[in-house]
């Protein structure tokens, strides 16, 4: 790869996600434009008659190669690794252990070429939780797993052209957040954040808003005291040392106010926090960045979408998005200041 960076191709692994979702539709989709080929040498990481099934289903031109080994790709085709297809056959929009089988095989397998350098970036298709998790996989997300798998500290960052919203706390129950919240963790996702803003997305001095845990940020301690105790205490020390970091906000009014248009991003403390004036904002065109890593994974912001599987309607965008933001990750990362994970 010693192509003009911004011209640079580059291998990218994808899981299909549910084959009884909208994953393997998008997929298609996005690779019958030739034009993604420029940037693109796609390896999907399934069975040859899944996808030729689909492809029948959805009348689509996409060209297939079939390999079994990642140097037989070809870099105008969607490369396809074959794994096995458990005798799939195409269900749209049922939940089925035998889909969930294929999307946790598919989604093992493009990890596994990650992690041995055969592919440079991951995009995971959508899987449904209820049907991967088994005895031998436990894990709540694709996050979780890479983050067993990868080397560094996995932090979930939901990322749009309109802001950049990270996690604290990702898949656990509400009841736990406040158990879990320390100034230890919170000092850690600060760095964190920090560091893949300057490092990932080439914001130089990023400025940061920390949102609080309770209704109005615990008004001066009157909802909760984890603001007082935990939060404030953490900002201040950030200020201290020069972070350009403020908060806590209340949610409501730092969103309703439009305030994230002042802030290259958002810690939030629990998932809804974040997710849900995310997907608010930049619904169907924002993606999910597995932060943290020293492989890059990005997916789309949207699940498996049995309601519209198999009806040839579902968009592109947010998977396309994932993509290209993959790939801007990939080339800043090439081109700036290594540092350990």
């Amino acid at each position: 790869m010693n192509q003009i960076k911004g011209h640079q191709k580059i291998k990218v692994g994808i899981s299909t996600g549910d084959p009884n979702g909208i994953g393997i539709e998008i997929i298609l989709k996005i690779f019958e434009d030739e034009d993604i080929f420029e940037f693109f040498t796609p390896i999907v990481f399934s069975s040859i008659r899944i996808l030729s099934d689909q492809k029948k289903h959805f009348k689509l031109n996409t060209e297939f190669n079939s390999i079994g080994k990642i140097d037989q790709i070809i870099s105008q085709k969607l490369n396809v690794k074959e794994i096995f297809d458990y005798n799939y056959k195409i269900s749209f929009g049922k939940q089925s252990k035998i889909s969930g089988k294929i999307a946790l095989n598919s989604f093992i397998e493009a990890t596994g070429a990650l992690e041995n350098g055969d592919v440079d970036i991951l995009l995971t298709g959508p899987f449904d939780k209820s049907t991967v998790m088994r005895q031998s996989y436990k894990f709540l997300g694709h996050t979780e797993y890479l983050n067993q798998e990868l080397k560094g500290e996995a932090m979930m960052i939901m990322v749009s052209s309109q802001i950049k919203i990270a996690l604290l706390t990702e898949h656990i129950p509400i009841a736990k957040v406040s158990s879990v919240l320390s100034k230890e963790r919170l000092t850690k996702k600060i760095k964190q954040l920090s560091k893949t803003l300057r490092f990932d997305f080439g914001i130089k001095d990023p400025k940061i808003a920390v949102l609080g845990l309770n209704p109005h940020a615990g008004d001066n301690g009157c909802i909760g005291d984890e603001e007082e105790n935990i939060i404030k205490p953490v900002v201040k020390d950030f200020i201290v040392k020069g972070l350009n970091i403020s908060g806590p906000f209340s949610s409501d009014a730092f969103f309703g106010k439009k305030q994230y248009l002042k802030h290259d991003a958002v810690l939030a403390m629990y998932h809804d926090q974040g997710l849900i004036p995310f997907k608010t904002i930049s619904f169907g065109e924002g993606i999910n960045f597995t932060a943290g890593l020293d492989k890059i994974r990005t997916s789309p912001d949207h699940g498996t979408a049995y309601d519209i599987a198999g009806k040839g309607i579902a968009k592109t965008n947010s998977f396309r998005q994932s993509f290209f933001m993959a790939r801007k990750i990939f080339l800043n990362r090439n081109d700036g200041i290594k540092f350990s994970f």
